[in-house]
């Protein structure tokens, strides 16, 4: 009778969960049609979607996985830059690839088929990587991972491979979340859906993640960040674990970077940088390490701070005739440093811990079932 129990309070909350986001679904399309498009709030949830994924991705090698990568910037960049070039229409290529003739890819495919594309790629190269960088342990694998994605960057911009990545130079052209929008036969927006798109794309990325680490191959990472001896000596095979774990990370991670591509609506390898990792690397701290939903929350937390609510503090601001001091231009970063010092600080764990939203749900139902039994 107790496992019965348990089983109805995981459902409950699952099913709770996903009401609480399919109404926030909503709620974020309703914004579409009222707000006016320019709002900040919409650049919040493009970006903070791509980072999401990304960042969950990260945390499976990281958090659920105990591999300490630090290569995610160069999946994006894969990612990235395979959607793109394969969806550039062939009458815009000319201009693209004004210095290389043209380029080397003479057709465009659909964008969902290079968006898959684009995580296929990052995962072939995690594989090829994988095998000789997976036998490193702890800083030596971070650096390894780093190492490639700084080689990935340096090669896209290469002027020999100009023909296929355009070199140094932007890649634009190809559809972006703003050709999600439903026009009219004037060419007139009649429902916009550029916000709502890439939080659906997240999403269902994110919901395949969390299904993979509740089941059996999950509980096996799981023991493997636990303790790879206890692990192997269970019959869990630590290299092929490690392995798909790190490709399927890269998977997600070469999809995040060809949304990445989406919401920016032009590419350049130059952009891809190491910081970029330290980004998402600080995303999931904050979040916590082990905690999907935590990544998710921090992921939009991180770039509306960053992107909008502090932004005032990079201009000089006057109160009468007096000018605050210290507002200019930079000021903003040091104050989101402090920001991400103090939740450091008081959250040693992030935000979530190793927690997920169903757990908090479940949590409050026991509460209410104590008070009661109580009274």
């Amino acid at each position: 009778m107790n496992n019965n129990l348990t089983k109805k309070k995981i459902d409950s909350a699952t099913l709770i969960t996903a009401a609480i986001v399919a109404v926030l679904y909503v709620l974020v399309f309703i914004a579409e049609q009222t707000i006016a498009p320019t709002s900040m709030l919409f650049t919040v949830l493009k970006k903070g979607a791509t980072y999401a994924l990304v960042a969950v991705s990260m945390n499976l090698c990281n958090g659920f996985t105990g591999i300490f990568s630090l290569g995610q910037a160069g999946f994006m960049l894969l990612g990235a830059f395979t959607y793109s070039i394969l969806t550039i229409p062939v009458a815009q290529r000319a201009n693209v690839y004004q210095y290389y003739s043209g380029g080397v890819v003479q057709f465009a495919l659909p964008w969902f088929v290079a968006l898959l594309l684009g995580g296929l790629v990052a995962a072939l190269f995690a594989f090829l990587i994988g095998m000789p960088v997976l036998r490193l342990k702890s800083d030596y694998l971070a650096i390894a991972s780093l190492g490639f994605a700084e080689i990935i960057r340096t090669v896209c911009q290469w002027d020999k491979m100009g023909p296929l990545t355009n070199g140094s130079n932007m890649l634009n052209g190809y559809p972006t979340f703003a050709d999600f929008n439903i026009r009219d036969a004037s060419g007139n927006v009649t429902v916009y859906l550029d916000a709502l798109v890439p939080l659906l794309i997240a999403g269902l990325c994110i919901a395949i993640i969390i299904l993979l680490i509740n089941s059996t191959f999950g509980r096996a990472l799981k023991a493997i960040r636990d303790d790879e001896i206890a692990a192997e000596a269970m019959g869990i095979r630590l290299a092929s674990h490690k392995r798909l774990a790190f490709c399927v990370s890269s998977f997600f991670a070469g999809i995040g970077g060809a949304m990445l591509a989406m919401y920016q609506s032009t590419v350049q390898a130059k952009a891809f940088t190491t910081a970029m990792t330290y980004e998402i690397l600080l995303i999931v701290v904050i979040g916590g390490i082990g905690s999907v939903t935590g990544s998710c929350i921090s992921s939009f937390l991180f770039v509306a701070a960053s992107e909008w609510w502090l932004r005032f503090l990079d201009q000089k601001q006057m109160i009468g005739t007096f000018e605050v001091p210290l507002l200019r231009n930079g000021f903003r970063l040091v104050v989101f440093s402090i920001i991400i010092m103090v939740v450091v600080l008081f959250f040693r764990q992030g935000i979530m811990g190793t927690r997920e939203f169903p757990d908090l749900i479940r949590s409050l139902q026991r509460k209410k079932k104590k008070e009661a039994t109580s009274k």
